[in-house]
């Protein structure tokens, strides 16, 4: 087991016989809002951004999720971030939308393993079973914005504001050691 940290190490590690929880790789992150016809968008992205908040689809390393009804974060390799930016440049006079940078804004915790859902009820007050595999919800885990996105049963991400990633790391790594220390 690894003791717990003091500030924020992008290489953090908590692997206990509950839960793990490590820091993703660094990806590409756009937030993007339109309203309208989304085609020329959809042309430009090579995907059908989803209708329903929470719904996930995605085409080769690009990924995108429903947050509101005109909102959406796309998720893909560091470098395809400015090819993404520059295709929907090209569609803007036709369906004039808003979509910005945000790679340097967020980190990512991915929480594996047999109570994994259980350890994020601890800070969110959200019910993790209604997330369905393939989907995500944006929701707050001790009162910072977060957004989960539930790759497996027990597989999830969860995209953290930079500030925040101390404190919500430290949070999940109490957590797993608990957990952990329940079942022993």
């Amino acid at each position: 087991m690894n003791a717990p940290i003091s500030s924020f190490d992008p290489f953090a590690l908590v692997e206990t016989s509950a839960a793990q929880v490590r820091v993703a790789s660094p990806c590409g992150r756009l937030s993007l809002r339109a309203r309208g016809d989304l085609a020329p968008l959809n042309a430009a992205l090579g995907l059908t951004l989803p209708e329903k908040i929470g719904q996930r689809v995605s085409a080769g390393n690009l990924e995108a999720i429903c947050l509101g009804p005109d909102e959406w974060k796309l998720e893909t390799e560091t470098g395809a971030v400015a090819g993404i930016a520059e295709a929907c440049a090209k569609v803007y006079a036709e369906l004039p939308h808003a979509l910005v940078d945000i790679s340097a804004r967020e980190v990512s915790f991915v929480i594996e393993g047999v109570r994994a859902a259980e350890l994020l009820t601890l800070g969110c007050p959200r019910d993790i079973a209604t997330i369905e595999v393939g989907t995500g919800r944006r929701t707050v885990f001790d009162g910072a914005t977060v957004l989960i996105w539930r790759d497996g049963e027990n597989s999830f991400r969860m995209d953290v504001w930079n500030s925040f990633a101390p404190h919500l790391f430290a949070l999940l790594d109490t957590g797993c050691r608990e957990l952990a220390a329940e079942a022993a």
